[in-house]
């Protein structure tokens, strides 16, 4: 049977991923806490978390895509059996995420000014600007444990990521609940105290991941530190060949994400705290796709290794029908809850119902933002990377964001306007990046394998 072929990946495919999507969850999950305990406080307060949180999630969205970086080539030196290959990458990999962690850093703290000239209500910039001091300086942690969590990955370790990310989840939960809302001997901080949870959780996340795979022998190979003769500049220009494309990849979907809560914020606070509510939700479930999509990876990177570009194809398409079983779920979940879920943020009807339309829009396009991801991700696995970065900036920047501004400055739809040029942004992505995938293993099995 044709389709045995491919189902028959599953229980490897979620073997791996299972682990990598609870990871990315934590990851999700620490800034859902933050808005549903802030959300508590009022939808001023939410909206300042989405405006602070903005520039945050792009440099985030840079420093993730750039970690990714490590898993392909991780997995194609596992493939190969080459410890030393592996281990100089590893390390050239944590010097490159830590210095960049530090960039990000300095670079958002200068960045601040620009939350002042963005159009959005006076009152939340106030509150957002302390809030995004803080959790800017948690990007130096996160991109630390990306370059851990990256690594092991690649090494088809993914259990260690969702541990430290689950013990970081409890972390940010108990220091929310103590700051936010002043419990015990410990101040009424609000959005300061949520942020300070972010930051103490991402440290602690960095702890717990070094501990579990120091206690891992595998990996003990990979920590004995390289000389200084050792680092060599052409194994750094390898990492950053592969990992810029692939954070510019980040950057333009997260991008085209930021960009509407701006222009939600345009149309006035109450939008922007329900845009906060649809994209949490969506964001939620866009890290199945990731953890779907880290797996693929792997696994493309591993039949690389070994050549075998005829089963590397059948795998790949196995993980995009698994990931296209699993969006169609939740696409029916937001469609037949869209109007319950926004009451776990709010208590405000005017807002409630905004989100709750715009979660109809969120269920239609999971699909389409489910498959993009995980196409994506193998086209990552196969060390193509700069083609698919001008096919996502096509997608969203030329095709689905002048569609939301138009329709949601211009038109009756206003944020709805917004969510649709999203929509198509994702849609477009989805079929580009399918087409390039096809076109990319079509040609290197006629090479390898013969026209067989």
């Amino acid at each position: 049977m044709v389709l045995r072929q491919y189902t028959s990946e599953f229980k490897t495919n979620i073997r791996l991923a299972t682990p990598v999507v609870m990871g990315s969850l934590g990851h999700v999950l620490v800034g859902l806490a933050d808005d549903i305990m802030v959300g508590v406080l009022g939808p001023v307060e939410l909206a300042a978390t989405s405006l602070g949180n903005s520039l945050v999630f792009i440099a985030i969205s840079i420093g993730l895509g750039f970690s990714f970086a490590l898993t392909p080539l991780i997995a194609e030196a596992d493939g190969e059996k080459d410890i030393q290959k592996g281990r100089a990458i590893f390390q050239h990999g944590m010097i490159l995420n830590t210095s960049l962690g530090l960039a990000m850093f300095v670079v958002l703290l200068f960045a601040e000014p620009v939350l002042h000239h963005l159009k959005q209500p006076p009152e939340v910039v106030a509150l957002a600007i302390p809030y995004f001091k803080i959790v800017a300086l948690s990007m130096i942690p996160l991109m630390i444990f990306q370059g851990l969590k990256q690594f092991a990955d690649g090494a088809s370790e993914t259990k260690h990521a969702m541990k430290a990310t689950i013990f970081a989840n409890v972390i940010n939960v108990f220091i929310n609940y103590l700051l936010i809302y002043g419990i015990w001997i410990f101040p009424r901080l609000e959005l300061v105290g949520a942020a300070t949870g972010t930051l103490v959780s991402r440290i602690g996340m960095v702890l717990i991941m070094y501990f579990l795979m120091r206690k891992v022998s595998v990996f003990d190979p990979f920590f004995i530190l390289l000389k200084k003769a050792e680092l060599k500049w052409k194994t750094f220009v390898k990492i950053i060949n592969l990992g810029f494309p692939t954070a510019l990849q980040m950057l333009f979907e997260v991008g085209v994400f930021v960009a509407a809560v701006m222009l939600a914020g345009v149309l006035g606070a109450y939008s922007q705290a329900a845009n906060q509510i649809a994209m949490k939700l969506a964001s939620t479930t866009f890290m199945i796709a990731i953890g779907i999509g880290v797996a693929t990876t792997v696994r493309i990177g591993n039949q690389k290794g070994k050549g075998d570009y005829i089963n590397l194809r059948r795998i790949a398409f196995s993980n995009y029908l698994l990931i296209i079983i699993i969006m169609f779920v939740f696409m029916l979940l937001f469609y037949a809850f869209h109007n319950v879920l926004p009451y776990a943020f709010t208590q405000e009807k005017e807002v409630i119902e905004m989100a709750a339309t715009l979660l109809i829009v969120a269920a239609l396009f999971q699909l389409s933002d489910g498959l993009q991801a995980v196409i994506l991700a193998s086209l990552r696995g196969l060390q193509d990377v700069w083609m698919p970065s001008l096919l996502t900036f096509i997608a969203y920047w030329v095709i689905g964001f002048p569609v939301s501004y138009y329709l949601g400055l211009h038109t009756e739809f206003k944020t709805l306007g917004i969510w649709i040029g999203l929509s198509l942004g994702l849609t477009t992505s989805a079929i580009l990046l399918f087409l390039r995938f096809n076109y990319k293993t079509k040609k290197l099995i006629q090479l390898h394998h013969g026209n067989t």
